[in-house]
């Protein structure tokens, strides 16, 4: 029997063709190590899988369901939208899957606090949540743009217990921000675990999250099928790092009739430091211990990045989604600022349903994508978050619409 693409990728050193792996200084060799091995334990024990599944259910609300879209596909006039309501999870993102079962991991190593970056705020508030209900410091790192940006986040993080740091150098933004966790996790390995909020970072953090997230994919397959006994003709998801992504994506990936888009931000314009569509305009290079697409400057180092959307300014990618479209299982879209903005209104006053900007760009390019395409075709989103912490930043930056028309 042939195995399925999970089963088989990444290889034992992490890569996903050529993309991902391992290049990290030699102080962290032996944690990471440490963490693989453990991963390599716990993801088939029948405890740890227990545990997870009991915390799904009875905690953060699992599954999460399937939406029909109907006003927002009657104003498109094409395709049938459905929306994957991570909005739904508690906390109100998708980054709550990954964090529990990472906390859970950190507990096996008999680790006292974690670390971590957070960009819009939600991978840091969902894992301030797991530290506190299973009793762990937690040390979140932002940057000082997003701190400001995503104050909202920034209290519910605080009230929960976690420790804030500010990221002041360079852009002050999602990338500074993973350079502060590292040099954190690099001066207490023994008593921390980095828990790393994406697909991304080196082996084994783009396979243990992409597989935590897996969840996404397999129940919409299953809530799919219910709803139009036959699966998606196409899915949709926004792609920072794109760990909600590779979630939805999992759940398809081996049905080839299935097509998959990764949406990137386009920004402002095309130049570089306009917007951050890795996929689109980077080029092979090492960033953050992983090989992958990224974009770089006129030197060749990190480019300067920018996104409307505080969780998907980083100026790479997940290798697995480089591998995906670089072997033609996926394809990229793309949603620029305004696009993002002008589908958080019309997903808000057409359905009722507030998402986070990241998620827009995914509903905004499907609302392009759902116009092209006959009445009986299907596309379904993944609506990664809600927009409770972007209400303030839209509103004062973009007046609300007279009409939803």
């Amino acid at each position: 029997m042939n195995k399925s693409y999970l089963e088989t990728m990444p290889d034992n050193n992490g890569f996903f063709g050529k993309f991902g792996g391992s290049f990290i200084p030699p102080a962290l060799e032996k944690p990471f190590e440490e963490i693989k091995q453990a991963y390599k334990e716990l993801k088939n024990s029948p405890k740890f899988i227990e545990d997870l599944r009991y915390v799904r259910k009875h905690y953060q609300g699992r599954p999460t369901p399937i939406s029909f879209a109907k006003n927002l596909t009657n104003f498109c006039g094409g395709a049938k939208i459905y929306l994957k309501r991570e909005d739904l999870n508690h906390t109100g993102a998708h980054k709550l899957n990954h964090c529990m079962a990472e906390v859970i991991l950190a507990k096996h190593l008999g680790k006292k606090k974690v670390i971590a970056e957070t960009g819009a705020g939600q991978h840091g508030v969902a894992l301030a949540t797991a530290a506190a209900y299973f009793g762990l410091e937690c040390e979140i790192h932002m940057g000082e743009v997003d701190i400001a940006k995503e104050h909202p986040n920034v209290v519910r993080m605080k009230i929960l217990g976690a420790k804030v740091i500010p990221a002041t150098h360079g852009l002050k933004t999602l990338k500074e921000a993973v350079d502060s966790a590292f040099e954190a996790y690099l001066a207490d390995t023994q008593n921390s675990i980095y828990c790393i909020g994406s697909v991304v970072g080196p082996h084994p953090f783009p396979m243990m999250v992409r597989d935590f997230q897996s969840v996404i994919g397999f129940e919409s397959r299953e809530q799919f099928l219910e709803h139009e006994n036959k699966l998606p003709d196409n899915v949709v998801a926004c792609v920072g790092g794109g760990s909600n992504a590779m979630g939805i994506f999992s759940g398809f990936i081996d049905d080839k009739q299935v097509e998959l888009y990764g949406v990137e931000p386009m920004g402002k314009g095309d130049k570089i430091g306009e917007h951050s569509a890795s996929l689109t305009y980077g080029e092979e290079g090492i960033m953050h211990g992983f090989n992958s697409i990224m974009l770089k400057d006129e030197q060749g180092n990190p480019a300067p990045v920018y996104s409307i959307g505080s969780g998907i300014d980083y100026p790479s990618v997940g290798p697995e989604h480089a591998y995906l479209k670089e072997s033609g299982r996926s394809k990229v879209g793309l949603c620029d600022d305004n696009e993002a903005v002008d589908a958080f209104y019309k997903l808000s006053q057409l359905e009722g349903i507030i998402p986070a900007l990241e998620s827009a760009h995914a509903v905004g390019f499907a609302m392009k994508l759902a116009k092209t395409l006959d009445k009986e075709k299907t596309i379904l989103v993944s609506l990664s978050g809600r927009g409770d912490k972007d209400i303030d930043f839209v509103i004062n930056n973009y007046p609300i619409p007279n009409s939803k028309f």
